[in-house]
């Protein structure tokens, strides 16, 4: 792509496009009208550029690729520096793809502060795009915790009853595990000397300093994910928010902790994290375990697939610490899948809630009588969601699986049975849902999915498919990135058998 700084254009393009809207004037249906279509075409259009980054992507070099560097504080050693490998690659890509998505899902279902939306979801966009480009510590601080302010927005403007609460619960969980990793940033620029995120893949920091620099970045990266037990702000969040609220939340935002592990804690921490590995994997469990059988009880199907998103987490930090390279991989792909799939199943929830205005599983059955497109697609995602073989669910999961199996066989078997209890409370969602008989006067009169509602569904189910029959081209993006993590662990893993050695 030559000298073109096409990840700052893919980054700052949606920024663009909301100074434009900022701009748009005239009476409320123009304006509403005329700010939904730049967003649009701006999303869009970002898209178009990261998908010409993504075939531009050279698969057989672990090496930042489409780098940018500009002078910023020279003072503090600090730049403007960005770049992508195949562990952030495929994160900017996801992000690029829900926000269009998340926009055309909104388009008639917000109707008041329509401008104000549409620039909180661009801003997002920056600001999400810019968290997995930035190669600067502070840069990527600054976006990483850029993407509080619009989102606290979205949920508590545009949001249901409680939307204040929520939205408060969100911010100051997510801050306050934040403020410790600034910290743990600062102590690691002071002992490197440097911002700079590959120079301090080379650090060697103390063992000593890992540990509390490990702690430091787990209280962010927990809450982010969101791991048990500093979940709980999460089904608050989900259930308050709008629709296109949740698709990018349990879409991207989540995967800023597991991205954060696989960036900073793994490469950079390899010694603390393998002597925090039971501890991951402990709290990874209880939450397969714990969450799978609260979402089972669950009479709201908002809340039912937020737990469940604290589940799948569970089985992408049981990847990411197995420290093997199946494990790795499986949990990149299954933040991937789980970003595509919880996204759809949000929109499904949002089909039936702009219709009906009620998210409780009880209003609701006998869905195919009147619904039956609706009813397909509710079942491939709910099938994507379970696991089952032939869908991007079990590409993620398998993977892990095997992973964890070569820690530990009773891992792999406690993790395991989380894809039990989810194929249990997704079958008991979708059969008191879509089957029974059609009683309710309510639901008589529902119309079925509208062209505009196929035509958002319609990549995300493609990519599904096409993940869990082919997957390949994914993994070739991410394979060589993530076997450099692995070998650096494996050095690490080495050290410290070696100091325990001398130790006896």
């Amino acid at each position: 792509m030559g000298n073109l700084p096409i990840l700052s254009l893919v980054t700052f393009l949606p920024l663009l496009g909301a100074g434009f809207i900022l701009c748009v004037r005239g009476d409320d249906a123009v304006v509403a009208r005329n700010c939904r279509n730049v967003a649009l075409l701006t999303s869009m259009a970002t898209f178009l550029l990261s998908l010409g980054i993504w075939f531009n992507f050279d698969p057989a070099t672990a090496d930042f690729q489409f780098e940018e560097r500009a002078v910023w504080m020279p003072a503090f050693n600090i730049a403007y520096h960005m770049g992508v490998d195949g562990i952030s690659m495929p994160f900017v890509l996801l992000s690029t793809l829900l926000i269009p998505v998340c926009i055309l899902a909104s388009w008639t279902s917000i109707k008041t502060r329509v401008k104000e939306y549409m620039i909180a979801f661009l801003v997002m966009e920056t600001m999400l795009v810019g968290t997995f480009c930035a190669l600067d510590m502070i840069l990527f601080y600054l976006f990483f915790e850029g993407t509080l302010i619009p989102m606290f927005l979205i949920i508590g403007v545009w949001g249901g009853p409680r939307r204040v609460y929520s939205a408060f619960k969100f911010f100051l969980y997510t801050l306050a595990g934040s403020v410790l990793m600034l910290l743990a940033l600062l102590t690691m620029y002071l002992d490197a000397g440097t911002t700079d995120i590959p120079a301090l893949l080379q650090h060697n920091f103390d063992v000593g300093l890992q540990q509390w620099l490990w702690l430091a970045c787990l209280a962010a990266f927990a809450v982010k994910l969101p791991m048990w037990p500093v979940h709980t702000w999460l089904p608050d969040a989900h259930v308050e928010a709008p629709t296109a609220g949740s698709v990018v939340l349990a879409g991207v935002l989540l995967k800023f902790g597991g991205y954060g592990f696989l960036r900073f804690s793994l490469p950079m921490l390899p010694e603390a994290s393998l002597i925090f590995a039971p501890l991951i994997f402990s709290l990874s469990i209880i939450a397969v375990i714990y969450t799978s059988l609260v979402a089972l009880a669950q009479e709201d199907m908002k809340k039912l697939i937020a737990y469940s998103s604290v589940a799948h987490m569970g089985f992408v930090t049981v990847g990411a610490f197995s420290m093997t390279i199946q494990g790795v991989e499986g949990a990149i792909f299954q933040m991937l899948s789980h970003g595509i799939v919880s996204a759809a199943l949000f929109l499904i929830v949002g089909v039936v809630y702009d219709r009906v205005h009620s998210r409780e599983i009880a209003t609701y059955g006998g869905l195919v009588h009147r619904m039956p497109v609706y009813a397909f697609v509710f079942m491939l995602f709910m099938f994507a969601s379970v696991g089952l073989p032939g869908t991007s669910g079990f590409v993620g999961e398998f993977l892990v699986l095997v992973g964890a199996f070569q820690v530990n066989a009773w891992i792999a078997a406690l993790t395991a049975t989380g894809t039990i209890l989810g194929a249990a409370y997704m079958l008991y969602l979708y059969r008191r849902v879509i089957f029974g008989a059609l009683t309710k006067e309510t639901l008589k009169g529902l119309l079925d999915l509208s062209p505009r509602e196929i035509v958002v569904f319609a990549p995300l189910l493609v990519l599904v498919i096409w993940f869990g029959v082919y997957p390949q081209p994914v993994l070739n993006v991410m394979h060589v990135s993530v076997q450099n993590v692995v070998e650096r662990l494996d050095v690490a893993r080495a050290a410290l058998d070696s100091a325990a050695l001398a130790a006896r």
